[in-house]
């Protein structure tokens, strides 16, 4: 996943340039200099390394980028994590096993991002919303049809995109339009947003002129590099573009004039370089892209610095929006940032829960309830099912009581590393096991054809304890997509949560039924 790190320009590429980075969670990347040192690319090129134009020509760059991205993926476990003495009080709380999953917003949509490694089309229809109703309106279903450069165009097809997502459709033509037009845009992880602006910053950059032209802000080291990743593996054809992180942990010695096309950053970071150290001008920015915006509100400070930043573009700079959500506050801060823009946004729509059969079984505790579990899941043919709990420690006790019992199964929870992440759901996206085990959080953005059986652990409530009907809605729309017929099955151990259950149950409008858990006739029935 972060195997782009190769390509990272650092002006000192000595053995502390990436020892620490000092973000909301310090991060150790010593491991990753042995591969700075040996980059093939000039995507992400360093003062420190000599003539990276040869060193491509001799180098198979995609089996380069390979190797090093198995590499790191390898040593992700070496991985260091620090904190303020406020923060290393709520992570006790985070790293209670009896307590509920808490994540930032940076570290869920880091997840969301990791989880969803390819294109999931999402099923929602696009809305677009424009100062002149009259003005024409472009959508595209070709990526020829946008006339790219065509080693810009490899590299799109290069990726697996073989044709344009439903918002690359409504929103490339928009980001590529002359004159250059603003855009505000909705989209989740997994729908080619991100593809989308790094095709439209990679299409606007000027290799003639030798100064930083485009400028993408997110909003921690983790998400920048995400970004950075995407924009090196789609310019894999076009060693004359360069590109730049300006993150915690990269310096550049004072009187340095930056050189590169595109920076990726964050945006205190951005701010130093620009405004403390002027090694580039934001005057000559042409594209501002603000990604994550939703999360860069979150992080305390950011969105003044995006601001203050935005402040010194020059008016003509295009400026590209996109938030995976669109309150109030959110709108309010893209009114600060994007004058006049043309807006797509998904449309609201709700999700039918008409093939899934909805059933609550009665349990006295944690024992009944895996009772009912293993006599479901022995009773019903299932192709793959996901649990759900409240805790780590439910997740793991529930893990290893059906593993002894001999069932495949694979837990998803926050103490795992990103690499053990990965490899979990790798695992059961293949079918290797049947059972996937998860607290909430880490759940959002999972989409497996095969899930047929949705169980409900525990229920899902807010922090106050009342039915959350949304999370619910997203956990059993696992199940019973694209036409097949689906089965959730909601475990209730107290009047509390029958309570939360007859909320959810009418909150829908949606007939939830008793089943006996114990009456195999009766399980046997709910899977025809």
């Amino acid at each position: 996943m972060l195997g782009m790190f190769c390509f990272w320009k650092s002006p000192s590429v000595g053995s502390t340039v990436c020892s620490v980075l000092t973000t909301t969670v310090t991060l150790h990347f010593n491991f990753l200099l042995s591969d700075f040192r040996n980059c093939s690319s000039s995507k992400f090129s360093s003062s420190g390394l000599n003539s990276f134009s040869k060193m491509s020509q001799k180098v198979d760059w995609a089996k380069y980028v390979a190797e090093t991205e198995q590499n790191i993926t390898n040593k992700l476990n070496t991985v260091e994590i620090s904190s303020s003495e406020e923060e290393k009080k709520e992570k006790v709380k985070e790293n209670d096993e009896n307590a509920p999953e808490q994540f930032s917003p940076a570290e869920a949509s880091l997840l969301a991002k990791i989880i969803r490694k390819g294109l999931v089309e999402n099923k929602n229809s696009i809305e677009v919303q424009r100062k002149d109703p009259k003005s024409p309106l472009y959508s595209i279903k070709s990526f020829e049809a946008l006339n790219l450069a065509p080693n810009l165009l490899k590299g799109v097809y290069g990726m697996g995109f073989n044709a344009p997502s439903k918002i690359q459709e409504t929103a490339l033509p928009t980001l590529l339009a002359d004159p250059p037009q603003n855009l505000i845009a909705q989209s989740q992880s997994g729908t080619g947003k991100t593809a989308a602006f790094v095709l439209a910053m990679l299409s606007r950059v000027d290799v003639t002129q030798n100064y930083p032209q485009v400028l993408c802000l997110s909003p921690t080291y983790e998400l920048a590099v995400q970004t950075g990743e995407v924009a090196a593996h789609m310019a894999k054809f076009c060693p004359e573009i360069e590109m730049k992180f300006a993150v915690r942990g990269e310096e550049v010695p004072i009187g340095t004039k930056l050189t590169e096309h595109i920076i990726i950053g964050t945006p205190g970071k951005v701010l130093d370089w620009s405004m403390k150290f002027r090694v580039f001008d934001l005057k000559k920015i042409k594209v501002f892209v603000l990604d994550e915006a939703d999360v860069m509100i979150a992080q305390q400070g950011h969105q003044d610095q995006c601001i203050k930043i935005h402040k010194n573009l020059s008016t003509s700079c295009q400026m590209m929006f996109f938030s995976a959500t669109y309150g109030q506050e959110v709108m309010e801060f893209a009114e600060h940032i994007v004058k006049n823009p043309i807006i797509v946004r998904l449309k609201r729509e709700e999700e039918s829960l008409d093939n899934i059969k909805q059933y609550y079984v009665r349990c006295s505790n944690h024992q009944e309830k895996y009772s009912a579990v293993t006599n479901i899941y022995g009773t019903v043919g299932v192709g793959q099912a996901i649990i759900f709990c409240h805790t780590r420690r439910t997740a793991a006790w529930l893990a290893e009581r059906m593993t002894k019992d001999g069932h495949a199964v694979a837990v998803l929870s926050g103490d795992l590393t990103v690499e053990q992440r990965i490899s979990v759901l790798d695992r059961f996206r293949e079918g290797r096991e049947k059972v996937l085990i998860t607290t909430n959080v880490l759940a959002r953005g999972i989409d497996v054809d095969q899930v047929t059986i949705v169980v409900n652990f525990d229920l899902p409530v807010d922090t106050s304890g009342k039915a959350d009907c949304e999370t619910y809605l997203h956990r059993i729309g696992r199940t019973g997509r694209f036409g097949k017929v689906g089965i959730a099955i909601n475990l209730v151990d107290s009047e509390e949560a029958m309570n939360v259950c007859k909320t959810i149950e009418k909150h829908f409008n949606k007939k939830i039924h008793y089943l006996d858990a114990e009456d195999s006739d009766e399980i046997e029935k709910i899977g025809n």
